[in-house]
């Protein structure tokens, strides 16, 4: 097994460090480390981004959440932020929702960064409010909506 890949924080932007837990991302999303930094310096983020695998994160939301599945993207506030997202479940919603694997991984991104910022979407205008504010942070980065309805 290949040891984790890291990306170093950026010096003009907030603290982030990537880890590429699971190398199929390198293969999935080319640059998957500058779409990652892109993202999250766009909502604002500092903390530590783990690209992983489907087993690791279900085994970290049975363990957190009691949901023995694989779930697209974890939020940990303490003891520092973190973001873990799950390359399968990653890659299949983008399949599924014909969009490109880049922009849905950066879209999930700024979801958790939001989330990490205090964000929710438990109620439907806390839901409406969050999907505004990743629309407005998205477009800001290139990235199209993904709560446009065709």
């Amino acid at each position: 097994m290949e040891p984790p890949s890291t990306h170093p924080p950026d010096p003009d932007g907030p603290s982030i460090e990537i880890v590429v837990a699971d190398p199929a991302w390198h293969r999935l999303i080319p640059n998957v480390g500058k779409i990652v930094r892109r993202a999250a310096h766009a909502a604002c983020m500092e903390g530590t981004i783990v690209l992983s695998s489907d087993r690791v994160v279900r085994d970290l939301n049975g363990r957190h959440r009691g949901k023995n599945k694989p779930t697209n993207v974890l939020t940990y506030e303490h003891p520092s932020p973190e973001i873990i997202l799950a390359y399968g479940v990653v890659r299949a919603e983008a399949a599924a929702q014909g969009r490109r694997p880049a922009h849905h991984l950066a879209h999930l991104v700024v979801h958790g960064a939001l989330h990490l910022s205090g964000e929710d979407h438990e109620h439907p205008g806390d839901a409406r409010r969050m999907e505004m504010a990743e629309s407005r942070i998205l477009h800001s980065i290139g990235v199209p909506n993904p709560w446009k309805r065709s």
